[in-house]
């Protein structure tokens, strides 16, 4: 999965692929009709090659997975979300330079260890239900 283009999530694959990965994680929220989206997607597809095997690069339509949007509190698009052990940690809204993605990334890796350590993790086992 990781070192080709960017993966596209679902409602339905969006806790698989983000939530439950080993790895951290950059999702960028899109609408087809964004340009500034069409715009930053060479930049994904080429920091998704560059990062291969360290972060996981995908790509969530917003017109298609709104629970998971909306979950997230996504308003515009581009919106960029960085997660560390399933949770987000960082984010950025709109049209920014590819070089604040990739400083965001390089920040994820650097502290990515801090970040797990002090993340707390999702448990998939508990419910409401006795």
């Amino acid at each position: 999965m990781e070192g080709e283009d960017p993966v596209e999530v679902t409602d339905i694959t969006w806790e698989k692929t983000v939530e439950k990965s080993r790895m951290p994680v950059l999702v960028m929220f899109y609408s087809p009709t964004c340009p500034h989206c069409r715009t930053m997607d060479p930049y994904m597809r080429e920091f998704a090659r560059e990062y291969a095997g360290a972060v996981i690069f995908v790509k969530v339509d917003i017109t298609r997975s709104q629970w998971t949007a909306e979950r997230f509190g996504v308003m515009s698009t581009p919106t960029f979300k960085f997660f560390c052990n399933g949770r987000p940690v960082s984010d950025m809204v709109g049209a920014v330079f590819p070089a604040l993605i990739k400083r965001m990334v390089d920040e994820g890796i650097t502290h990515g260890q801090d970040c797990l350590d002090r993340s707390s993790g999702i448990d998939y086992d508990v419910s409401g239900y006795a």
